[in-house]
């Protein structure tokens, strides 16, 4: 054994012993931190104004500061871009993760030198965890690969910006560095396309033994390596042990994944957002990914159902229930304060607290009044892929038709297929019967002819890849909708030609 994967396993005892100090203490830890905050941010522009002095109580809190999303907060975030210190935060960020919005364009989000340890710690503690839990560690001797965007960064008013991914890539320890691949100077190319030539020609010999990335992306580095060589992915790497991955659900990737590697591997799912690190998978026994509440975020819930209410009710951490779904809002040592971080999630344990990501809270169906979330369509796939085995799926996405030439309206399934089912109208039927199981205002549509059945649409390969292509958001971080309310991604696929 070489002296990382000997060194990791103490570290990895100290990291799960102080986490334990409060995962059996959460309303604590939370307290604890809701404190720090209105003390940090006391005398700042945004303090001062919501009156953070007068705040001794959750409630108070919650009187003084209301929900927000990026273009409330933008006001603020154009002062720091202008130069002015102490804001929403004290002093200046150290960066802005430039990260793009739905509804906002480009979004540049605070991270500051009290907040930075909570994105690169937690993702140590990710990997530290499944040592301590598993023993596993030599796979932290061999060489391993994160697929990320580019680590080039700009400045403004003195603040380094760049993508999330690309700022990490600055704080990976020194100790790490050595094994770590692509290089650099691979990394900064923007091209999605040549950048991945380029790192299978620099990892294709190499012991690689850890893999990152989104799924998606990652399969489409599996395919070129298997285009090139004609080998599974075990036989191109035989030392690959453990896949680490975020962003989008796994599900509809993993029997495909696992194809093209050939073996089944370990995995660890992360929940990072350029907010913050959220969540990870601390067990690979227990359903769930442990929430981090204690590491500089105090987090709010408001129940998706009442989210878009005139005045939905804020909940702690101890508040909420289990199987229910959630808004996220977050206040942090970032500066940002009630924040709404855009996505839904949905509590399986309470000790710990344990979660799954359910979807975006503005990524639903509800041209009808069905109100479909991303969880359903996931589930309703899984369901039918389950009872069409043969079948895998590359990528998909959901929209309504709200006006067909003939018939009534429906919910059109776009499908890039790997392997397409036998029988194509049964796949439709199963997920259209799945989802009227999983949905009550769904099925309530559809035997009241409002709607009929989903319609499935299958694309040619490489028609997601074309697509994100002609939108500049091939590869990184980048993640197609699974749904959406509106028919723009659906008719841009399918004007897509077949070559961009």
């Amino acid at each position: 054994m070489g002296i990382r994967s000997v060194v990791s396993k103490p570290l990895a005892k100290w990291v799960v012993e102080r986490q334990q100090a409060w995962m059996y203490r959460p309303a604590e830890a939370q307290q604890r931190w809701l404190q720090q905050l209105l003390e940090g941010g006391r005398n700042t522009v945004f303090g001062r104004i919501h009156h953070f002095r007068d705040i001794q109580t959750v409630e108070d809190f919650r009187q003084a500061v209301p929900v927000r999303d990026y273009e409330d907060l933008r006001p603020y975030i154009d002062q720091i871009l202008a130069g002015t210190s102490d804001v929403l935060w004290k002093g200046k960020p150290l960066y802005f993760a430039k990260t793009s919005g739905t509804t906002s364009g480009t979004k540049y989000i605070p991270i500051t030198h009290d907040s930075i340890p909570n994105h690169i710690n937690s993702a140590r503690d990710a990997l530290l965890n499944y040592v301590h839990q598993t023993g596993n560690s030599g796979f932290l001797d061999k060489k391993l690969i994160f697929l990320s965007g580019s680590p080039e960064l700009t400045q403004k008013a003195g603040i380094n910006i760049g993508r999330l991914s690309g700022i990490a890539n600055h704080h990976v320890p020194a100790y790490l560095r050595t094994n770590q691949l692509p290089s650099y100077e691979t990394n900064t190319i923007e091209d999605w396309e040549t950048k991945l030539e380029r790192i299978i020609d620099e990892t294709i010999d190499q012991p690689m033994s850890l893999i990152s990335g989104i799924p998606p992306w990652v399969q489409m580095y599996f395919d070129r390596i298997q285009e090139r060589t004609g080998k599974l992915i075990k036989d191109v790497f035989p030392d690959f042990s453990l896949f680490v991955y975020g962003g989008v659900n796994f599900e509809p990737y993993r029997a495909k994944l696992y194809e093209s590697i050939g073996k089944r591997i370990d995995s660890i799912e992360t929940y990072p957002a350029s907010e913050g690190f959220i969540a990870f998978q601390d067990t690979q026994t227990e359903e769930g990914l442990l929430m981090l509440l204690d590491s500089g975020i105090f987090y709010e819930f408001i129940a998706a159902d009442e989210f878009f209410t005139e005045n939905p009710r804020r909940l702690t951490i101890e508040e909420v229930e289990l199987g229910k779904n959630y808004a996220v809002i977050i206040n942090n040592n970032a500066g940002l304060w009630g924040y709404s971080l855009g996505d839904t999630v949905k509590f399986v344990s309470r000790e710990p607290y344990r979660l799954l990501v359910t979807g975006r809270i503005k990524h639903f169906i509800s041209a009808f009044g069905e109100h479909v979330i991303g969880e359903e369509v996931e589930k309703a796939l899984q369901y039918a892929m389950q009872r069409h085995p043969e079948t895998e799926v590359v990528e998909f996405t959901v929209a309504p038709m709200v006006s067909p030439s003939e018939g009534l309206p429906y919910h059109e399934w776009l499908i890039e297929f790997a392997t397409p089912p036998n029988d194509l109208a049964s796949f439709a039927r199963d997920i259209d019967n799945r989802l009227i199981g999983l949905n009550v205002y769904y099925d309530d549509l559809i035997t009241g002819s409002i709607l009929q059945p989903l319609k499935l649409t299958s694309l040619p390969r490489g028609a997601f890849q074309r697509y994100m292509k002609s939108q500049g958001k091939l590869g990184g971080q980048n993640k197609v909708p699974r749904l959406a309310n509106d028919r723009k991604i659906a008719d841009g696929l399918l004007e897509i030609p077949k070559t961009v």
